[in-house]
């Protein structure tokens, strides 16, 4: 993923890594329902994600562990 585009897509307590993650997983659902389907994507599957996220059509889920100290 382009560094600038998940700058105007995050929020200052999401991560970066998370986000990537949350895409990618997307990006394998889109890419599955494809070819399950026989749909000729005319995008890539992380380009539709990523316009899915921006649109909030998912969300992306953060868990803190208990082992998170952010008082540092």
């Amino acid at each position: 993923m382009i560094k600038p585009i998940a700058d105007l897509i995050l929020t200052p307590e999401q991560s970066r890594y998370s986000l990537v993650i949350a895409i990618a997983k997307r990006a394998r659902q889109i890419a599955e329902d494809a070819e399950k389907n026989k749909v000729i994507l005319d995008d890539k599957p992380v380009q539709i994600a990523v316009r899915e996220y921006m649109d909030h059509k998912f969300k992306m889920i953060e868990k803190v562990s208990p082992n998170d100290d952010s008082d540092d």
